[in-house]
């Protein structure tokens, strides 16, 4: 039927949002200047609405206005319409966000903004309904309003849109310097404890999002000072939401968010960075605790990623829909009789019973999203005389059963673009994976993934892009794209040792600071000076769904300063965390994985040399060690044969002869007497 319809100019799109929306009647133009240009020759307002591909709520607005004539016909009539999918511009999507925020004191997506034919917006607001609806304003007014008073009140508009542009600018600049205390992280701490959720994990209240950062802050927190109460709000979050709705029990893979307090209800969209960073969450927790359970979690997690959002080149797709068939959830959900269906009565009478599927249902329609939040295996194994072994033996074949027969279902879409950003994160969970979990199928997935950047989504000049589908790669990186991948390759070169990582991640970083820096108060923009100029040019620093870019090189500076011991570096890590320490100080919690930069410049820190044939067996051994254990104040280095120019100072006079191993563990540059037993390096390691 599609096919029939003539579509907009968003056909020629490669974003699989904006192909979504090729269709509409809504005469739709991608962001750029055709748009802009049409918009002052005939002095109409820009109505710009931004999403993605794997959003439920793009989608509900998609079906009732945008596919909607009387709609179409008054934005056609008095507007330019634009649309944007935020992946593949989140400075547009970051800028417009924040007036929608500041004019509203919420945010989301879809992103409704009003703009005049210059950019500049008037008017902003999340999902509208066609119609008005519990208090709700409805789209054909809000359009109908607007187009009269652009008519009739135009200078007020304008003042208005003048008013609004100038507190963007003073909200957008996050630099407020000051002298970095460590006391801060005592403050970020103890926040965290006021906002940690007792009862059922997680910290605030309804919606929840697992905000992984703020657990890799706390795992630190909690070897630093020992306190239990850091590491205790770490493993029961991670204990409950892997029981929860929030995870796939058949496919693995986390969904972004919980609509509820208790982490039963998804909003069931997967995303990569989502992935990517729960994965480091479990996988430190497994470093620290020694729990099996944690590094399962990890294993999971990456089964579903190789699985299902890994292209055949390498390179990692973005997400996957909460909706099938335009219903959300639709994919995940069961009722008792179609389990007994696929198991069989016993089996699925057991299966019901072990993850809540239950006649009424705990979701839409009586049906049941599964998960384990009040399930005692424990007892009901008693119950039926079985070990606790022999039941979960019995609920990982049901698993598989049913997980085939899902697979026969219509899966959820799937948004195959390849981001940098995000692959960046993919690849450092993965590098950390092999190195934690002796597996070198992942480091094998996250080199994959490297190259494919390298040789795919780069300009022919070299410089990094940010997006990349179809045979397209497209639109200059972001902040978010050197930050994320930097410390994507920090994680490869500790996976394997390989100097072109590191070499690669200083390359990144000083191309970063060269396009990204304001040099005149400190931290870096979001997107570069080689860029096109929005209306005003974005800094972020919040660490939301994911951390900022600024955090994220704020870390990247400091652990590729202490390795290199590169002055540049050292004084650009300083400025970084300087730059920003009044903003974080007021609301540390907002800003966890800028505190894991502090915590790493606070210190104490260590530099460790491993010095010996990376194939000698006691070599390997020594590595190993140093590689699983919790480390997360240490930078560690391999020492390349002598005469192999390719080395750091560290490293430097601790290169290897012959087949001696010896391991170096330095602090603040100065090294201990060598360690050459595995022995004695565990327990020197040990804190």
């Amino acid at each position: 039927m599609f096919d029939e319809r003539k579509p907009n100019r968003l056909i020629h799109e490669k974003s699989p949002y904006l192909l979504q929306h090729a269709y509409n009647p809504v005469d739709w133009y991608p962001w750029g200047e055709e748009a802009f240009a049409k918009a002052k020759k005939e002095r109409k307002p820009i109505f710009l609405s931004v999403g993605y591909s794997t959003c439920h709520w793009c989608h509900v607005m998609e079906r009732e206005s945008f596919e909607d004539q009387e709609v179409a016909d008054l934005l056609n009539q008095h507007f330019v319409s634009i649309k944007v999918d935020r992946e593949e511009r989140p400075d547009v999507d970051h800028l417009y966000m924040l007036v929608c925020q500041m004019l509203t004191k919420r945010g989301g997506w879809p992103l409704t903004v009003l703009l005049t034919p210059e950019q500049k917006p008037f008017f902003a607001g999340t999902y509208f309904p066609k119609h008005a609806r519990y208090g709700q304003p409805g789209l054909l007014d809000v359009l109908n309003t607007i187009a009269d008073k652009w008519a009739n009140q135009y200078e007020e508009v304008s003042e208005i849109s003048e008013q609004i542009l100038e507190a963007v600018k003073t909200h957008l600049d996050t630099t407020e310097r000051g002298y970095l205390d460590p006391t801060i992280l005592d403050k970020g701490f103890e926040q965290f404890v006021t906002q940690f959720d007792e009862r059922y994990g997680g910290f605030g209240d309804a919606p929840k999002f697992p905000r992984p950062h703020d657990f890799l802050f706390l795992l630190r927190y909690y070897k630093q000072t020992k306190n239990k109460r850091a590491l205790e709000m770490v493993t029961t979050t991670l204990d409950i939401i892997r029981r929860g709705g929030i995870f796939d029990q058949l496919g693995y893979g986390f969904a972004r968010y919980s609509v509820d307090r208790e982490w039963l209800v998804p909003h069931f969209e997967k995303m990569l960075y989502d992935q990517a960073l729960l994965a480091l969450a479990y996988l430190e927790a497994y470093q620290v605790t020694k729990d099996e359970k944690y590094a399962q979690v990890a294993r999971e997690i990456f089964t579903y990623v190789l699985r299902d959002l890994t292209s055949e080149e390498g390179g990692f797709y973005s997400a996957e829909d909460a909706d099938s068939e335009g219903v959300e959830g639709k994919f995940y959900v069961w009722t008792p009789e179609e389990v007994k269906k696929v198991l069989g009565e016993e089996e699925g009478t057991l299966f019901c019973q072990c993850y809540d599927v239950t006649p009424g249902g705990n979701f839409e329609d009586d049906t049941s999203i599964l998960n384990q939040l009040g399930v005692d295996l424990s007892a009901i194994a008693r119950k039926r005389n079985l070990s606790l072994d022999e039941l979960e033996e019995r609920l990982a074949k049901a698993r598989e059963q049913l997980f085939a027969y899902r697979e026969q279902r219509v899966h959820p879409h799937k948004d195959d673009k390849i981001l940098t950003s995000w692959n960046g994160l993919m690849i450092a969970a993965l590098a950390r994976g092999a190195r934690v979990l002796d597996n070198p199928d992942y480091r094998v997935a996250a080199e994959r993934a490297y190259r494919f950047i390298m040789n795919f989504v780069r300009r022919e000049d070299g410089r990094l892009l940010a997006r990349y589908r179809d045979g397209e790669a497209k639109y200059l990186a972001y902040l978010d794209d050197y930050a994320y991948l930097t410390w994507g390759l920090t994680e490869l070169y500790e996976a394997t040792f390989q100097p072109e990582y590191i070499e690669q991640a200083i390359s990144l970083t000083k191309e970063m600071i060269e396009l990204f820096q304001d040099e005149e108060n400190g931290g870096f923009f979001f997107n570069g000076k080689d860029a096109e100029q929005l209306v005003s040019r974005p800094k972020e620093l919040y660490d939301g769904a994911t951390p900022s870019g600024n955090s994220v090189a704020a870390y990247n500076l400091i652990r590729l300063a202490k390795l290199t011991a590169d002055q540049q570096l050292l004084e650009e890590a300083d400025q970084q965390l300087k730059a920003f320490a009044n903003t974080v100080a007021k609301a540390p919690t907002g800003y966890s994985f800028f505190l894991m930069a502090m915590q790493f410049a606070f210190g104490p820190t260590k530099e460790i040399v491993i010095s010996g044939d990376p194939t000698h067996v006691k070599t390997k051994e020594m590595m190993k060690q140093i590689q699983q254990t919790y480390l997360p104040d240490a930078v560690v280095a391999l020492a390349p044969k002598e005469g192999d120019g390719r080395w750091f100072p560290l490293v430097d006079g601790k290169q290897h002869k012959a087949e001696e191993t010896a391991v170096y563990l330095c602090e603040n540059y100065s090294c201990q007497r060598p360690i050459t037993e595995t022995k004695e390096l565990m327990q020197s390691l040990a804190w």
